[in-house]
Formats: C-alpha cells, sequence, structure tokens
C-alpha cells in the first residue's frame, strides 16, 4: 500500500525541523516512498490492460438458409367479365360470392332491339331465297328457248338474230340465279351476325368459379365503343391459389423451382402456411431503383382460410444442412488488435509515459475458396486457427473444413481487465 499524502507532509515537516544527517534520512524514507508508490501504480496498470476473451463453444447443430421475400395471395385463375354490346342492363342474376358454373347466366341486356334484327334479318333471308327460286325458273325458261332457237336455226325456220336474243336471254338468266346466290350467302351471314348479337346481350360465366366483384346494377348504360367495361370478376377454384413474391436480385441466384416455403398473413398471427415456388419468372421489375424477380408459390387452401388480395411474407429454404460442425458469426469477425508499439522506453519515464491505446484490428476476409482465419483459446492464449465455411443462416456458420472440434472455444470478442 503506498503511503498516504498526509504521511509524506508529516515526515516533511519532521525533516525541516531536525538536524542535517536525519534530515538526509528522511529524504530517503520519502525517495523510497515515492518509487514504491510509483511501483505499484505501473503494477496496477498493467494488470488492468491484461485481455480478456469472450468465448462460445464450438457445436453440432442443423442450419437452415432461408430468403424472406413478400407478396400477394392471388388466385391461380382470374377473369374479367365484360359486354362487346352497348345497351341497357334489364336483370343481374349473380352477386359477390356467388359459385357459379360455366355458361351459367351472369346478367341480361335489354334484347328488343336484337330481336328486331334478327327478324328483320330472317325476313330478307326469305326473301332472297324467293327470288332465287325465280331466277332458277326463269334460268330454266330461257334455257328451254334458247335450246329451241338453235334447232329452228340448224333447220332453217328462224333467223341467225332470233338465235343471238334467246342466247342473251339464256346468259343473263345465268348471272340473275348466281347474283341471287350471293344474296343467300349476305341474309345467312346478317341472319347470324345479328343472332350472335342477340347471345352475346346474355352475359354469361366463362369458367366454373366464384364471384369476385360485380361492377354493374340493373338499368345501368353499358357503352363498349371505346373500352370494354368489367362488369364481373372471377376466380377459379379457390382451394388451390398462388402466392406472388417479389424476390431480391441478390437472392434470385439462390432459390429454384421446387423450394419449400412457409408463409404467414396479419390475419392469422403465429400461424404459418406451406407453399412451393412453381415459376421463377425472368422478367425484372424496378421500383426505385432496386431490382427484384417475381416467383410464383403454390399455395393449397382446401380450408379456405387465405382470400385473394392477402399480404403474405414468405420464408424460402434454399439449402439445410443437418447435424453440422458451426461457429458463430461472431468468431469470423473478430481479429486480435494490432501489437502496441512501446513508444515510452524503460524505467521512470517508461512508467510515466504510457503506450497508446492499441488500434482496433480489421475484420478478417475469406479467400476466394471461401478460406478464413478464426481464432480459439487454447491454454489461455489466443490461437489462429484456418478453416473453411460453408452455408450460414445469418447467426451460425457451417464449418466444412479446419483443426476445429466440437467444444473448442472460439473468441468472439475481446476487452481488457
Amino acid at each position: 500500500m503506498p503511503p498516504s499524502k498526509s504521511d509524506i507532509e508529516s515526515i516533511v515537516k519532521t525533516a525541516d525541523s531536525g538536524s542535517p544527517r536525519r534530515r538526509w534520512l528522511i529524504w530517503g524514507l520519502v525517495l523510497i516512498f515515492a518509487v514504491a508508490g510509483l511501483w505499484y501504480w505501473w503494477s496496477a496498470a498493467s494488470k488492468q490492460s491484461l485481455p480478456v476473451y469472450a468465448t462460445q463453444a464450438v457445436e453440432r447443430a442443423d442450419i437452415i438458409v432461408q430468403v424472406t421475400a413478400t407478396g400477394t395471395v392471388e388466385p391461380t385463375n382470374e377473369v374479367e367479365i365484360s359486354s362487346e354490346l352497348s345497351g341497357t342492363v334489364r336483370s343481374v342474376e349473380a352477386d359477390f360470392n356467388d359459385e357459379v358454373k360455366k355458361g351459367q347466366i351472369l346478367a341480361r341486356l335489354d334484347t328488343d332491339k336484337l330481336e328486331a334484327n334478327v327478324e328483320l334479318s330472317q325476313a330478307s333471308l326469305t326473301a332472297t331465297q324467293a327470288r332465287l327460286a325465280e331466277a332458277t325458273a326463269t334460268l330454266n325458261e330461257t334455257k328451254d328457248n334458247y335450246d329451241r332457237a338453235v334447232l329452228l336455226e340448224q333447220k332453217h325456220v328462224t333467223t341467225l338474230e332470233g338465235l343471238l336474243k334467246a342466247k342473251a336471254a339464256y346468259d343473263r338468266a345465268k348471272a340473275a340465279l348466281k347474283s341471287a346466290e350471293a344474296d343467300i350467302r349476305v341474309s345467312e351471314a346478317n341472319l347470324k351476325i345479328n343472332q350472335a348479337n342477340l347471345e352475346k346481350a346474355c352475359i354469361c360465366s366463362s369458367i366454373d368459379g366464384v364471384v369476385l366483384d360485380r361492377n354493374v346494377e340493373v338499368g345501368q348504360i353499358v357503352a363498349s365503343s371505346l373500352q370494354a367495361p368489367v362488369l364481373f370478376t372471377l376466380a377459379a377454384d379457390l382451394t388451390s391459389m398462388q402466392l406472388q413474391v417479389d424476390i431480391d436480385e441478390a437472392d434470385i441466384g439462390k432459390v429454384k423451382v421446387g423450394d419449400a416455403a412457409l408463409f404467414s398473413v396479419e390475419a392469422y398471427q403465429g400461424r404459418t402456411f406451406p407453399a412451393a415456388i412453381s415459376e421463377l419468372r425472368f422478367a425484372p421489375k424496378t421500383v426505385d431503383g432496386v431490382v427484384t424477380y417475381e416467383a410464383i408459390l403454390s399455395i393449397d387452401n382446401s380450408d379456405m382460410l387465405l382470400r385473394p388480395g392477402m399480404t403474405a411474407t414468405a420464408d424460402i429454404t434454399v439449402a439445410e444442412i443437418k447435424d453440422t460442425l458451426a461457429i458463430p458469426n461472431a468468431a469470423l469477425r473478430f481479429a486480435p488488435p494490432a501489437v502496441e508499439v512501446d513508444s515510452g522506453g524503460t524505467g521512470l519515464l517508461g512508467m510515466l509515459f504510457k503506450n497508446a491505446p492499441r488500434p482496433p484490428a480489421a475484420t478478417p476476409k475469406a479467400d476466394t475458396e471461401g478460406r478464413r482465419e478464426i481464432w480459439i483459446l487454447k491454454d489461455g492464449q489466443a490461437t489462429a486457427v484456418d478453416i473453411l465455411t460453408g452455408e450460414t443462416d445469418g447467426s451460425k456458420t457451417e464449418v466444412r473444413e479446419g483443426d476445429l472440434s466440437e467444444g473448442d472455444l472460439v473468441i468472439t470478442d475481446q476487452t481488457t481487465e
């Protein structure tokens, strides 16, 4: 224990009041006490600079590597039903959440004008058929006249002019017949068009599914001249859905079709749902300078808990290593501080002017093969070990090669006493 300030002051006062020999003796004692105090302070400082290592034991563990992505739950097949015709909605026969079959009527337009057009086309077809019959009869008549004129001309009973007139009449009759036949085809085509328009007045389902949305009311006027309005939105079987997620470009190389995933939605806290990647799309999506790629995950929704549009967070398992040697990631970031340079010398000056603080060590980096250096505590000393690392889950890293055994203490941090 070094002398206190009061003890030294008492000795100095005694020295000032005594004989010269006694004063020299007392000053010697003061010097001894001062040296003892400096030695005590230097010893305490040396002890405080001793390194203390934080360690964790090497263990065997399962490492699961996952990629996290967000997206929305969507039907596997979603169809928008529109009207090709303009008109007034006469009836609406389907509502939200209704299950519909292919061909089932969802809504009808007013058909008075369309039915009149069909009747007009039918009447026009009947008239053209009558003209065809008339043209056929005329053709037969003119053919007989022409044949008779040919026989008479051969017997020199009629003139050549009569024969030519009969031939001309026959040719006109053939042309009239072809025109009548063309009119028949035109009338039939017009009738088909008007019948098709009449059928389109019935807005029907094109798939088996469920009505997700309805944007039509009775009496509403539908105008499809510029853009066909969406009247109904249908989804195919909701027991089989898909999750569309955006994967960051830094992670897209890790995932592949068939990778399993678990995802959660806000509606069911604490519950996860299984899925699997069924498609990886090549087209990039860039938002605010961030590039992502869309992945499609297949979902079994047999219990009908999931609904279209739900926001989901998916954890996609890209690698799984069972019972492997693992170290904490903090051990990969640790490196001992750089060695101190003695700038104070030895003796009294060395004790008074201690060394400057150690600069922090740089984080060790892996080489091109993935080999890197970590530090273990062996016989109380930090010892460097070269290892080959593998997969990591963010907190632990697989050790594939290296002089490490289960239970070895890897250094994760260093402090001083």
